[in-house]
């Protein structure tokens, strides 16, 4: 979502021109959750906009100057916002098409989700707990490769329990591309 967003210029520079040494791997939940996250966006976007309306309607029957003034700005309002949101639902796409394409994925499996069932961290949140175990189980399938996290939830991932387990895995956690891209150059070097 942070490439959806604009959030992330790198991110998406990254996606469209991976280096070759560079092998993508997501966990399959992660495409679930970001159709998830876009929807409930979608329904966020759709309440600002029923409300802004509703606030329109109101300025358009107020003859001050004042309710002049406002209208312009929130009709004008609501133009950028409708377009901020098709450049979001573009980008967004455009990503996810990407990393659909040009990813391999970390399917969900009985092994995982019974890793997931034996670990209590992230209590309150199923996903990012799914998300973690099929790393760590991927990660255990390729012990001979440099592995790498790279996600912006840094306030779930980036705990000092979770940053534990991912260093005994030997798994490179990083929650900005700058960062990553930073630790990748410094490899080839």
């Amino acid at each position: 979502m942070s490439i959806a967003k604009g959030q992330d210029s790198q991110a998406q520079e990254l996606l469209q021109n991976p280096p070759s040494s560079l092998r993508i791997v997501v966990p399959s939940i992660c495409f679930v959750e970001s159709l998830t996250t876009l929807e409930q966006e979608e329904k966020y976007n759709l309440d600002f906009l029923r409300n802004l309306d509703i606030q329109i309607n109101q300025a358009e029957r107020d003859n001050s100057s004042n309710a002049r003034s406002l209208l312009s700005h929130l009709e004008k309002s609501r133009i950028s916002f409708l377009q901020r949101s098709n450049e979001v639902k573009e980008r967004f796409d455009v990503a996810f098409n990407r990393l659909i394409n040009t990813s391999e994925m970390i399917i969900l499996s009985k092994d995982i989700f019974q890793l997931t069932l034996n670990r209590a961290i992230f209590e309150k949140h199923i996903i990012d707990r799914i998300i973690l175990e099929c790393i760590i189980f991927h990660a255990g399938l390729h012990p001979n490769e440099n592995k790498v996290f790279l996600s912006s939830n840094s306030k779930e991932f980036g705990r000092r329990e979770v940053l534990e387990i991912l260093r005994d895995r030997e798994i490179q956690y990083f929650n900005k591309t700058q960062n990553f891209l930073g630790w990748l150059q410094s490899q080839s070097n």
